[in-house]
C-alpha cells in the first residue's frame, strides 16, 4: 500500500490526514509490518506551484528521508518509492541517498520511478521538464549502474557520464530492482526494457489486459528473458460494511467477495496488488488493514 499523511492531494488524501502526526505515520507502518504487507510507497514532490496547490496540496513528504524513518521501525516490509521523480536530480545523488537507505534497512528497497508532471518543478530545479522522457531513460540507466554492487561504478550517456567515483555503502541487496510507474504508451515501453517491475497508474480493469500485454511484447521484442513483476493499484477497499458514505468507487462487503473480486486481477496477469482503504481516523484505517489482512488475503491465492 502507498502510506496516507505522508501526500496529501485533495484527490485521495482523507479529511484525518490533516491533523495526522509522525506517531501515526508510525503506527501504521508497523501494523503493514506486523499483518504482512508486501511493501510501503512514498512519493515525491520537491515544491508545488500555487496553480495546483488546490488539488495537489503542498503536503509531499521527502521520500528518502520518510522511508529511512520507516526502516528503523519496520522489520520485514519492504520500503518503494513510488514514484521517485529521479529525473529531477544527479542521478549519482540518487544512488547515494537511496544506496545509503537499502544499507540501513537491510536490502528492503524498490526504487520506483516515474517521469513527473509539474513543469515548474522542473525548471526551478533546472531540470529538462519537455525532455522528460529521455531524461529518465537516461537516468535510469546510469541508476541501474549506480545502484549495483560495483564501489566505482561507470556509465556515459548523453547527459551524465561518470567513472572513477567511489560510493559506498553499497546496497544490502547487491542491485536494488527499479519500478517503473505510469501508463502511458513511453512508460509501458520504459518499464518494459527498462524495468524490473511496472506499477501502472489510472489504468481501469477493462484496460489492462491489452496493457500487460503490450508489456510482455515490448519484453520479448527486446530479447529480454528475465521476469518482469506487473502491479496493479486496485479500487478503494472497504472490509465489511461501512455504515457512511465510500463513495461508489469503493469495493466493500464480506471478505470472501472482496477476494473474489480482487483475484480478477491475478487472472489478468497481475503479481502485487497495491490497495487503499477508506477511512475516517487512524484506527480505522489499521483496523482495516488487520482485517484484510487477516480475512481477505488467505483468499486471495485460492
Amino acid at each position: 500500500m502507498q502510506l496516507p499523511i505522508q501526500s496529501q492531494s485533495a484527490i485521495f488524501a482523507e479529511g484525518w490526514e490533516a491533523a495526522a502526526t509522525p506517531a501515526d505515520l508510525a503506527e501504521i507502518a508497523r501494523t503493514a509490518d506486523r499483518t504482512g504487507f508486501a511493501y510501503l510507497a512514498s512519493c515525491d514532490h520537491v515544491a508545488i506551484p500555487r496553480r495546483l496547490a488546490d488539488a495537489m496540496g503542498t503536503v509531499w513528504y521527502d521520500p528518502v528521508a520518510t522511508l529511512a524513518f520507516l526502516a528503523g521501525i519496520t522489520e520485514r516490509v519492504l520500503l518503494m518509492s513510488h514514484v521517485a521523480v529521479v529525473g529531477l536530480r544527479h542521478p549519482l545523488v540518487t544512488a547515494k541517498q537511496y544506496a545509503t537507505l537499502d544499507h540501513l534497512c537491510g536490502g528492503r528497497l524498490i526504487l520506483g520511478v516515474g517521469a513527473g508532471h509539474v513543469p515548474e518543478e522542473f525548471r526551478v530545479l533546472g531540470a529538462d521538464f519537455e525532455g522528460r522522457g529521455g531524461l529518465l531513460d537516461e537516468t535510469v540507466d546510469a541508476l541501474r549502474a549506480a545502484l549495483g554492487p560495483e564501489e566505482y561504478p561507470e556509465f556515459a550517456g548523453e547527459r551524465y557520464a561518470f567513472s572513477g567515483l567511489g560510493q559506498l555503502p553499497r546496497p544490502a541487496q547487491g542491485r536494488v530492482p527499479v519500478w517503473v510507474g505510469g501508463s502511458s504508451p513511453a512508460a509501458v515501453r520504459r518499464a518494459a526494457v527498462r524495468g524490473d517491475g511496472w506499477l501502472p497508474q489510472g489504468d481501469p480493469r477493462d484496460r489492462l489486459p491489452a496493457q500487460i500485454a503490450r508489456l510482455k511484447e515490448l519484453r520479448e521484442a527486446a530479447g529480454i528473458d528475465e521476469p518482469i513483476v506487473v502491479g496493479a493499484i486496485t479500487e478503494p477497499l472497504y472490509v465489511g460494511d461501512p455504515g457512511w458514505s465510500v463513495g461508489r468507487r469503493t469495493l466493500t462487503g464480506s471478505p470472501q467477495a472482496l477476494a473474489e473480486s480482487l483475484r480478477a486481477y491475478a487472472a489478468m496477469g497481475v503479481h502485487q496488488i497495491q490497495v487503499r482503504f477508506r477511512s475516517r481516523s487512524r484506527d480505522e484505517l489499521t483496523d482495516q488493514m488487520a482485517a484484510f489482512a487477516a480475512e481477505v488475503a488467505p483468499h486471495l491465492d485460492r
